[in-house]
């Protein structure tokens, strides 16, 4: 096992990495940026080093700020947390360079996966479902048109190396098409530096769901069950939930079963998810895969009681697994809503500023990961997430009178947050249906 592990992050998750490296008798490293300077999760790390000003290009984003920042904390591994830099290949492969571990998959998975194209190809080459489109790049406008018009319109033209909404563009017809195109790949050329494109057919309001994966160097894969992330704006969750409600269990065992083959077949090891959209006749599609942790995975530690973390770290210092598929159970139900300092009355327009009080709710299968307190000041700089609240209870209708419960409960005052539409959600019938689509929130709160 490490001694010292760096967390190359901030916020809630570095926290999560510094109680479970606690818990494991491993030292922490945490960074921060000036803005983050005085952060009360910093002192519960074993060291902390400022790596830069508030921008994140300067400080989280400058991979030689953080090599250096690990070289100095003396720190055998990093930790990347989810964001910034840890799905950039490059800085994973740099770190093993530095004969410093990287806490994710290898490289050459995170390159091969980060593509969608090329992933989209594995995945048919595998036998995993595909949504039908271009059988590669797209650079002409007219061989697009061709291929809409085979598929039928609306389209989805998506960027190769896109992400979180960015460069994906729907078209419902020819004049649409050319300009989705020059959109998307413009937006994911100044977003990831890669204006590649493809087309896929458009499916009209899907279910959004992923499953959470951990493979060791062993060669052992299992699945951690599903999560429904359809609950969603503009591409942004809002509600997570597993086990996913009304889905058949034929079709859950056959999505869980092709997301562990795309993982075998990348040869991938730590933690991973691989996400798929549902259509409504229970028909899936595998769209894409995310070679980190997620914001969304303490759901799956309720229901399975495995710590994705502590699993994380164990499989970078070359432990197996200590469980079989058959030792991972889905017991009960889990919903996490995150909690974000935005108006949602307002387009969640982003509500930096400082939170003059907050209480966060507590009781029986009640969690609240956060980082922030009262006095706490919420930077316009970096992802406006508060926390993360998460509920586990035996059955869905409990999890839900749950989460209204502590969602009602939980005050901040001095910023707005994304709770009082978190609380509209859990109380919807149709939401208590499992009548959810990524559509869902754009029917019933029109922006």
């Amino acid at each position: 096992m490490f001694k010292r592990i760096l967390i190359a992050n901030r916020g809630e998750v570095a926290l999560r990495v510094i109680r479970a490296c606690r818990e494991m008798g491993v030292e922490s490293v945490a960074v921060c940026s000036e803005a983050d300077r005085g952060a009360a999760y910093l002192d519960l790390a074993d060291q902390s080093i400022c790596i830069g000003p508030a921008k994140s290009t300067q400080s989280y984003l400058a991979i030689n700020r953080i090599i250096a920042a690990a070289e100095v904390g003396d720190c055998e591994a990093i930790h990347p947390g989810y964001g910034f830099l840890a799905e950039n290949s490059r800085f994973a492969s740099i770190c093993r360079k530095c004969n410093i571990e990287f806490i994710g998959p290898p490289h050459e998975a995170m390159d091969m996966l980060g593509d969608k194209n090329v992933a989209r190809t594995m995945a048919r080459e595998c036998g995993v479902p595909t949504v039908p489109g271009s059988d590669g790049l797209i650079e002409d406008v007219a061989e697009a048109k061709r291929i809409a018009k085979r598929f039928g319109y609306p389209v989805l033209v998506k960027a190769s190396a896109g992400g979180g909404g960015r460069g994906m563009r729907v078209a419902r017809n020819d004049e649409e098409l050319e300009a989705a195109m020059q959109q998307a790949s413009s937006e994911a050329s100044a977003a990831f530096g890669n204006g590649d494109i493809y087309l896929e057919k458009y499916v009209e309001n899907p279910r959004h769901v992923e499953v959470q994966v951990l493979a060791d160097n062993a060669g052992n894969v299992v699945h951690l069950w599903e999560r429904d992330c359809s609950t969603q704006r503009r591409h942004q969750k809002l509600v997570e939930e597993s086990p996913a409600p009304n889905l058949p269990q034929s079709v859950r065992e056959a999505i869980c079963a092709a997301a562990v083959q795309m993982i075998r077949a990348a040869k991938y090891t730590n933690a991973g998810t691989v996400e798929f959209i549902v259509d409504h006749d229970f028909n899936f599609y595998f769209i894409e895969v995310n070679a980190r942790i997620q914001v969304e995975h303490p759901v799956s530690e309720m229901v399975t009681g495995i710590d994705l973390i502590q699993w994380q770290i164990r499989i970078a210092a070359g432990e197996k697994l200590a469980f079989t598929q058959q030792d991972i159970p889905c017991m009960g139900s889990a919903i996490e809503c995150r909690i974000n300092a935005e108006d949602p009355e307002n387009g969640f327009r982003p509500s930096p500023g400082t939170i003059t009080r907050i209480i966060p709710p507590g009781g029986f299968g009640v969690r609240f990961d956060s980082h922030v307190y009262s006095g706490y000041t919420v930077s316009p700089h970096y992802d406006s997430m508060i926390g993360k609240l998460v509920v586990h209870r035996a059955t869905r209708e409990e999890a839900i009178a749950t989460m209204r419960r502590a969602l009602r409960e939980l005050r901040v005052e001095g910023v707005k947050t994304t709770a009082t539409r978190q609380l509209e959600i859990l109380e919807h019938p149709d939401f208590a249906a499992g009548k959810i689509d990524t559509g869902f929130i754009e029917r019933h709160w029109p922006m």
